[in-house]
């Protein structure tokens, strides 16, 4: 269960990429409830900020994640997820990765140098230093899901469409996946949203039941808003709804009866 609510922050913290058309700016904000049935077990926030990095105009993408009332007192979490990205390509300069998960803590900063294909890691916990050899345009995990909001044409997408990133999270180079299953129209707390639908591969094994048990809901418009993720676990399942935004670069549609 605590695996599971940490997957989905993190993955939450990165559903969520120019404003020249960008799918998002400086000042969004999104919140997000995550939910068992009917139990809270915690809440997610993910907002944009302008900043400066080593001389470079970059996007600060900050995320944070916690259970919280009786789901903090089986398994407290508290995570940190922020990623420093290039404002046109959206590939990240900088990722820093700082949890504590019923005290299984980490903390780390891995700095990418894009061009030489290299990502230098620091252990602050460990007080420990490598660097890895990563793959063309590498991501983070956030990173990861702005520029597909930004950059993936969902105009001329089919059901059954894949898409694949390169990405590098805890020292590793994987390939991520998305897969596109269609459109839905969603109930919200706002009211009914169109949405385009997908499932990102994830590993089978003692959490979810297959590799397909993740699927996340954005909506169909500029934004690209993370709506909705659901996943289906051994027993049940969990899932988060968005609960509150502001900041939206783009006009936010909403189906009027």
């Amino acid at each position: 269960m605590k695996k599971t609510f940490t997957i989905l922050i993190a993955l939450l913290l990165c559903a969520v990429v120019n404003a020249q058309d960008h799918a998002f700016k400086d000042g969004e904000w999104f919140k997000f409830r995550i939910h068992y049935g009917l139990v809270t077990a915690g809440y997610a926030t993910l907002d944009v900020e302008n900043k400066t990095l080593n001389g470079k105009q970059v996007y600060h993408l900050k995320g944070f994640g916690e259970t919280k009332g009786l789901s903090a007192l089986f398994f407290n979490v508290e995570d940190y997820y922020e990623s420093y990205v290039d404002k046109n390509t959206i590939l990240p300069h900088r990722f820093i990765r700082k949890i504590d998960e019923g005290g299984h803590t980490k903390d780390k900063i891995i700095d990418f140098d894009q061009d030489a294909r290299k990502a230098y890691v620091q252990d602050l916990k460990h007080d420990n230093k490598e660097t890895f050899t990563t793959e063309p345009q590498v991501h983070d995990l956030i990173s990861s899901f702005f520029f597909l909001r930004d950059k993936l044409d969902t105009s001329n997408l089919k059901e059954g469409d894949e898409t694949v990133l390169n990405m590098f999270f805890d020292e590793e180079n994987f390939k991520f996946k998305l897969k596109f299953l269609g459109k839905e129209v969603l109930d919200t707390k706002f009211g009914k949203v169109k949405a385009l639908k997908f499932r990102p591969y994830v590993q089978a094994g003692r959490v979810f039941k297959e590799k397909e048990s993740l699927t996340i809901w954005v909506s169909d418009d500029k934004n690209k808003i993370p709506l909705r993720l659901k996943a289906s676990l051994a027993v049940g399942s969990l899932k988060a709804d968005i609960e509150a935004f502001k900041g939206l670069a783009n006009p936010f549609h909403i189906i009027v009866d």
